[in-house]
């Protein structure tokens, strides 16, 4: 699995801040996004928001359709 390293660093400051596995927290985010449920509150989308600052992760959902992978172009 690919990640940005900004990405990355906010999972993992997620994962620590809900006292978690990094692999715990993208398992259940997986799962909630199956079953077209949102995965977090409000308050934990506050808290993502201040981890995306922290980090520098300008990244957005409309971007996720760009990414690709190193030497790939993005579609």
């Amino acid at each position: 699995m690919r990640l940005s390293a900004p990405v990355l660093k906010v999972l993992k400051g997620l994962a620590e801040y809900k006292d978690m596995s990094l692999g715990d927290l993208v398992e259940g985010i997986v799962l909630h996004a199956f079953e077209n449920r949102t995965p977090f509150e409000p308050g934990t989308l506050d808290v993502i928001a201040k981890l995306k600052e922290v980090y520098g992760c300008s990244l957005s959902a409309e971007d996720a359709h760009k990414l690709a992978e190193d030497g790939e172009a993005g579609t």
